[in-house]
């Protein structure tokens, strides 16, 4: 017997409420309910799709689904909110719920999912959206889509002003703009050329918002990446058919994970094959050499690119226009398509208004790009900064969300203040002052008194740089092995030196042996910061690596080829100083970074080196 009459509202309400409360709780039991049964590489991407939990996903599988521009299915998105409501509707009218009921049941969950999957930019502007409409729909009024988003984006804007500056709002901002504006017209194109009845409606509809979302974020990609995947377009329309049930099939069992007991492993094994299959469509389309192309597109390519997208979509329409004017002459039987004359003075409408969106989505990233009005483009997770300071070393740490935390500071006298205000940094979270010697501190002691620093990290300090910490109101702590510095999501391990070659009076012995030595870690990428301890003198054992910050500069280092075995980077800068008198880097270190098969960028050749992290991909940039 089904359900009868509707649940009261207060039911609802306190359902989500206990949600809310338990929510950890939930998230954990959900993370272990999408492992059981599967491999471990379909497991983490279960968790990626429904929970935006990407973290387990390894470093190759992750620059696959990049360079095929699939890398949206591991961030949670409004697609997410869409698939919740669209699974949740069909069952909850199996229990006899009336509409009324299953609105404020779909209401209670959005409000659920959102914080669950960890309440990003695009999944905010996707609940509260949602929630409009359903509020709407109960109201008994219909708010067109387009006034949803404006007001989701002013909802979001004002909570937090600075989400503008996110790219994965952008980005989610722009492909809702593209699907509203753009998919009803493709639709009717590509139901005219494939038919749209029967079994082939949905993959229409599926295909018009791919092409919709994909035209319409792809300038902003290029402006915030530098590249373009030449095959985001067919890898998408490949895995359309598995994207849905996959994540259909994550949510039934993250629901079913709550229940103690209760089986998962036969919808795992199902959605395991989905999952494959779509990791195998990133695979054939990321990893081809022509799959990702890098571009430079400027704020002036980019409003370019939003008016050309939409004077081409104008001119589509009026020729269909001529089109359907010269069938009215020559009027097919009955049973044709009818309302074109409406359909197109609507899209057109939506045109007008998605150039004005357009055109002011592109100047309000001019105030965000350089040379507008902020000193420095808007930072997508980690950017690591590693200043051409000459012969020394000065590496920036900026993470979105956290104070920047600088690591050295280089020489004296090469305007460090300066290179960092251009890098859009006004105070430091912390100074990590790697060892006291000129190249490395002599920068760090210019700021005393110059800029905000929340604090000044050592190994061994002199006094007189302690002193003058103190002066400048900075309190200075010491590090040693096992100390963990933390800024939003960044976390810096100190692996050198141990607490006891730190303990008593300085050892008459070489400084560089007690340089701080700390592994940097976001999210899954991780930096070895080596400071000027080379590895033959200072056992570290940090695991694999991204990247490796060659130390002293490049010195000959003869355990750096074990710690190339152990590290396995996939990158190596050397900060160096051009026609220094000590030969480095030398022959030796080349010859082994080489042996090893390790890019390497210099800064006495490159110049400032900007490591741009991201979910999943690394983009290096020069600046010099």
């Amino acid at each position: 017997m089904g359900v009868r009459g509707r649940l009261p509202i207060a039911f609802v309400a306190a359902a989500v409420i206990l949600a809310l409360a338990h929510s950890a709780e939930i998230r954990a039991r959900a993370e272990v309910a999408l492992g059981e049964g599967m491999p471990r590489r379909e497991a983490a991407l279960g968790r990626g799709f429904v929970l935006g939990e990407d973290d387990g996903v390894d470093p190759g599988t992750k620059e696959d689904f990049r360079r095929s521009g699939l890398s949206h299915l591991l961030a949670v998105s409004g697609q997410n909110v869409a698939l919740l409501g669209l699974l949740a509707m069909p069952l909850l009218a199996a229990f006899g719920m009336p509409l009324r009921s299953r609105l404020f049941w779909i209401l209670g969950l959005i409000v659920v999912y959102v914080p669950l999957a960890g309440a990003g930019p695009s999944i905010l502007r996707a609940g509260i959206m949602g929630g409009l409409s359903i509020l709407a729909t109960l109201a008994g009024r219909r708010t067109p889509r387009l006034h949803a988003l404006a007001i989701a984006a002013g909802a979001l804007l004002a909570i937090e002003p600075r989400i503008a500056a996110d790219v994965g709002w952008q980005l989610s901002f722009a492909a809702v703009l593209g699907i509203l504006l753009f998919a009803t017209p493709l639709r009717k194109a590509i139901g005219e050329g494939f038919g749209d009845h029967g079994w082939r409606r949905p993959f229409v509809d599926g295909a018009a918002m791919t092409i919709a979302a994909t035209l319409a974020t792809a300038p902003l990609i290029a402006f915030h990446f530098e590249g373009v995947s030449t095959t985001t377009l067919f890898a998408n329309l490949l895995a359309l058919p598995a994207v849905a049930p996959a994540m259909w099939l994550g949510m039934l069992v993250t629901a079913a994970g709550q229940v103690p007991g209760l089986p998962v492993e036969p919808l795992n094994s199902v959605n395991a094959l989905l999952l494959a299959y779509i990791a195998q469509i990133a695979a054939w389309c990321g990893r081809p050499g022509w799959a990702y192309l890098h571009v430079q597109l400027t704020i002036v390519g980019l409003l370019a690119s939003y008016l050309a997208l939409v004077a081409g979509s104008i001119l589509a329409l009026r020729l269909g226009r001529t089109r359907q004017l010269g069938h009215a002459r020559h009027p097919k039987p009955a049973g044709g398509p009818q309302g074109g004359p409406r359909l197109l003075f609507a899209a057109r409408r939506r045109l007008r208004v998605g150039l004005v969106a357009g055109v002011a989505l592109a100047l309000a990233l001019a105030l965000l790009a350089p040379g507008g009005g902020g000193a420095s483009r808007p930072i997508v997770g980690l950017r690591v900064s590693v200043l051409d300071v000459g012969q020394g070393d000065a590496i920036l740490l900026q993470p979105r969300g956290g104070p920047a935390v600088l690591v050295d500071g280089g020489p004296p006298g090469d305007g460090l203040a300066t290179k960092l205000r251009d890098a859009g940094v006004k105070r430091l979270g912390a100074v990590v002052v790697t060892h006291d010697q000129s190249d490395h501190a002599g920068g760090v002691r210019e700021l005393f008194g110059a800029m905000p620093i929340g604090r000044v990290l050592y190994g061994v300090l002199r006094r007189s740089t302690f002193t003058a910490a103190l002066a400048a109101r900075i309190p200075p702590r010491r590090l040693a092995g096992g100390a963990v510095i933390r800024s939003g999501r960044l976390r810096l391990t100190v692996l050198w030196p141990p607490a006891e070659l730190l303990a008593g009076p300085p050892a008459e012995e070489d400084p560089n042996r007690l340089a701080v030595v700390m592994l940097a870690r976001w999210r899954s990428f991780s930096m070895l910061l080596a400071a000027d301890a080379e590895a033959e003198a200072t056992p570290l054992e940090p695991g694999p690596i991204d990247v490796l910050k060659v130390a002293h500069h490049g010195s000959d280092d003869a355990g750096l080829g074990a710690l190339l075995d152990r590290t396995r980077p996939s990158l190596a800068v050397i900060s160096v100083g051009a026609g220094n008198p000590f030969g480095h880097p030398t022959p030796a270190t080349l010859a082994t970074l080489a042996a090893h098969g390790i890019p390497t960028l210099r800064t006495d050749t490159a110049g400032t080196l900007v490591l741009e992290v991201g979910h999943g991909s690394i983009q290096v940039r020069r600046e010099g």
